[in-house]
């Protein structure tokens, strides 16, 4: 039983990553309102090192359509104007020497469709990624009763908690994307 035990702990690991991953994904998407995680995550290259925004500056929300970074550094103030319009995610920002104003413009209508677009994308993708990794435990509990090292009651009861865990990981990723569809639409 203890095998077992050990696949599934191993198989709701792996699916709670691609929760996570998705959550990660749908955070960066950009739904209309300043929020930090649209740029924390952006590679500036500071002191020839490739290090994220949230590393070397404080980035805040003022008001609810424009963010304001302030780095630790202010010589780093040019490499993170570069890197910001070099992420191409349809902002821009504005450097006054101090720190860095970036606006956020009103998404159209047809923006607001592809995000959403995109956000299913990325959901269907996490999704395989679960049922993949339901496979791949569903055929190691197969290999192990096989090779005698569990039972096949053990083996039948495990494979139904896998498909517990893959309903359960794809209903969370499922309300994850109707949340942000929600958000990305409203206007």
């Amino acid at each position: 039983m203890e095998l077992s035990v050990e696949v599934l702990l191993a198989v709701e690991e792996k699916m709670d990553k691609c929760v996570e991953f998705l959550h990660h994904e749908l955070s960066g998407l950009r739904t209309g309102k300043a929020s930090p995680s649209l740029v924390e995550n952006i590679t500036v290259e500071y002191y020839g090192t490739a290090t994220r925004l949230r590393d070397i500056a404080n980035i805040s929300t003022p008001e609810p359509r424009l963010l304001v970074i302030s780095p630790f550094d202010p010589s780093s103030l040019g490499a993170i104007e570069k890197a910001i319009s070099a992420a191409n995610i349809g902002i821009t920002p504005i450097n006054d020497g101090r720190l860095i104003r970036v606006p956020i413009p009103e998404l159209s209508e047809q923006r607001r469709k592809d995000l959403a677009k995109i956000a299913g994308r990325a959901t269907e993708e996490q999704r395989i990624a679960v049922r993949n990794v339901r496979r791949d435990g569903n055929e190691l509990l197969k290999a192990l009763q096989k090779n005698g090292k569990i039972t096949e009651d053990d083996r039948d009861q495990s494979l139904e908690e896998v498909q517990k865990l893959t309903d359960g990981h794809i209903k969370k990723m499922d309300d994850m994307l109707a949340a942000k569809e929600k958000e990305v639409l409203s206007v």
